[in-house]
């Protein structure tokens, strides 16, 4: 090695060491007679200095044609430092230079490559490979090794194998678009990037190997977001001969490990809670519960007594922000024009302020009087000072949109503390879901030709119905429950699976109520289905969000600051400038008739 030590390893006991360092040029701050020099390498940062007097004057006279991002190598005394900085790791001490190379000079960088950087988001991602050397991009990095390290420890502690299963793979009609690879032996054809490996993995069940993982890349041809990006990392599982309690404490228990060992937090068990509990407390299948705020419905109480738009809604739900009853008209009249967004969908809001003399003052005080207020009150468990919100209206609508609301009041009230968290199992989720004909989503949904509107599987044709509710399939399919999981942090899924369907009768059964015809299944999971013949044991697994799980761990809004090079929300990456149009030659060898323009 060129260096005897790395820029961020140096403390107290290091004084008076010969060391040898190297790195980039941080920032130097001349002072005439005295000069230093903030070195960095992925470790941290070291302070260098000369002193005029003390130092040669040759290696002065060289620190001083050094810019920014200079590469350099130097040897030096290890001295303690007169003023400390108790900020830096390294901030007792610094090096007294005796010998000083520049391995590489350096272009003055087009934004300042520090912690707090002068680059906006499309300059720092053109550039890329200059921002990986902020120390708060390369921490991200850095908890993401950590992640798939310690879930690699985890797994192999309970004998899960990992395979790599293949990326070219088959184009299929559920799910999200496929980005599609064209054959050149076999033109006409194509593979398709892997959605996630399911069939793989079950199938890798079936061969017997019944503890399975992968941290695998997987592709959605998808709109994109600050959490989505079109290529992206999943913790891929199953298991073979379990129940889906087996899978949710072997699942739990990963989660647990990794906040233990990451974030040295000690994570108590993980709640459970079906779906139907989560819609209606919450309005939504990923509710955040680091804070209360439930859903109180207020039928009983609200309707028949002459005000219309209550009496004509099927619903009418509510939510209590404690302390909030000082609330502007303003304010009010904000979170009213907030719940009007098309976006949100609510027609307007109803308010009940909970007043500090034990008074109640509503937006339908001439409908409702004292009393009947204070039944409201009670139903939400109101003490004086508090603010109720109230929305009616089609009940599914009603209760997304105050979902909505609560998480928007939620984030102004400070309640969403990035350094909670609240981890929970939503289980029994419907198995089918119906989209009509010409709802907007089908075709992403990728639905066959000619099958419009028809039921969908809420997470894949794979995901095995609760046995006591088979009967149901063919009466009422809305009514059936799907053994299926999904883990949230905070408002958001980090994880989802389900004990999958084993026997090839079943699945064909599944397929049918898919609005596929026996040709479309065959043709397009005949492999799978004749696999089930030959000894499937009873599966079921879950995949993970990686990037999404490391950047919840790290604090942050967005998974791009925990991917080495992501795309930008158009899904190109502008540092290597692609997607780029492919020479003619090629998409002639490819039998692709398309004019480059």
């Amino acid at each position: 090695m060129l260096r005897t030590h790395t820029c961020g390893e140096l403390r107290i006991g290091d004084v008076n060491k010969e060391i040898t360092l190297t790195g980039w040029v941080q920032r130097q701050r001349d002072k005439g007679s005295l000069l230093w020099i903030d070195l960095r390498d992925r470790y941290g940062v070291t302070q260098l200095f000369l002193e005029e007097g003390k130092s040669e004057a040759s290696l002065i006279q060289l620190a001083r044609t050094m810019g920014r991002e200079y590469v350099i190598k130097i040897t030096g005394i290890v001295a303690e430092r007169l003023s400390k900085n108790d900020k830096m790791p390294t901030g007792d001490i610094e090096v007294k230079l005796t010998s000083l190379e520049i391995l590489n000079t350096s272009k003055t960088p087009p934004f300042t490559i520090e912690d707090q950087t002068d680059g906006g988001e499309d300059l720092r991602m053109k550039y890329r490979y200059l921002d990986l050397r902020r120390t708060t991009v390369r921490e991200g990095l850095q908890l993401r090794h950590k992640m798939a390290q310690q879930t690699r420890l985890y797994l192999d502690s309970l004998d899960f194998i990992e395979v790599e299963t293949p990326v070219l793979i088959k184009s299929t009609p559920e799910g999200a678009r496929d980005f599609v690879v064209p054959s050149r032996m076999n033109p006409g054809e194509f593979y398709a990037l892997p959605q996630s490996p399911q069939t793989f993995k079950q199938l890798l069940m079936v061969s017997g190997f019944d503890r399975y993982y992968q941290i695998v890349k997987c592709f959605r041809d998808e709109d994109l977001r600050a959490d989505r990006q079109p290529e992206f990392t999943q913790i891929d599982c199953e298991m073979a001969f379990i129940t889906q309690e087996d899978i949710l404490k072997t699942f739990e228990g990963l989660i647990r490990h990794l906040f233990k060992s990451v974030k040295g937090i000690d994570m108590p068990s993980v709640p459970h809670m079906t779906y139907d509990d989560a819609m209606k407390y919450y309005g939504s299948d990923k509710p955040d519960t680091r804070f209360e705020m439930k859903f109180v419905e207020l039928n009983d109480v609200a309707k028949g007594k002459g005000f219309v738009v209550f009496d004509d809604a099927e619903l009418v739900v509510g939510i209590c922000a404690k302390g909030c009853a000082s609330y502007t008209r303003k304010q009010l009249d904000e979170l009213t024009e907030f719940v009007k967004k098309p976006q949100i969908g609510a027609k307007g809001m109803i308010y009940l302020r909970c007043e500090a003399n034990g008074t109640y003052k509503s937006s339908v005080d001439k409908f409702y009087d004292e009393i009947e207020l204070s039944r409201w009150a009670q139903k939400f468990n109101a003490d004086a000072g508090d603010l109720i919100l109230v929305l009616s209206g089609e009940k599914e609508k009603t209760r997304k949109a105050l979902g909505e609301l609560r998480l928007h009041l939620a984030n102004q009230l400070g309640l969403r503390d990035k350094n909670k968290f609240a981890p929970l199992w939503v289980v029994d989720f419907p198995l089918l879901e119906y989209l009509p004909a010409g709802q907007a989503g089908n075709e992403e949904m990728g639905l066959p030709a000619g099958q419009a509107g028809r039921w969908h599987a809420m997470h894949h044709p794979f995901t095995s119905p609760k046995p006591e509710d088979m009967g149901l399939l063919d009466s009422d399919p809305g009514k059936v429950r799907a053994n299926a999981y999904d883990m949230v942090l905070n408002g958001t899924e980090i994880g989802g699976g389900s004990i999958r369907i084993h026997d090839r009768a079943t699945q064909q059964l599944m397929f049918s109520k898919l609005g596929f015809s026996p040709e479309e299944a065959k043709k397009q999971f005949g492999f799978l289905m004749e696999a089930f013949e030959y000894g499937a044991p009873p599966h079921g697994g879950i995949a993970f969000g990686f990037d999404r799980l490391c950047s919840l761990f790290g604090g942050a809004d967005s998974i791009r600051d925990f991917i080495a090079f992501p795309k930008n929300n158009a899904g190109r990456d502008t540092m290597i400038d692609t997607p780029s149009t492919i020479s003619q030659e090629q998409l002639k060898e490819l039998s692709i008739d398309v004019k480059i323009k």
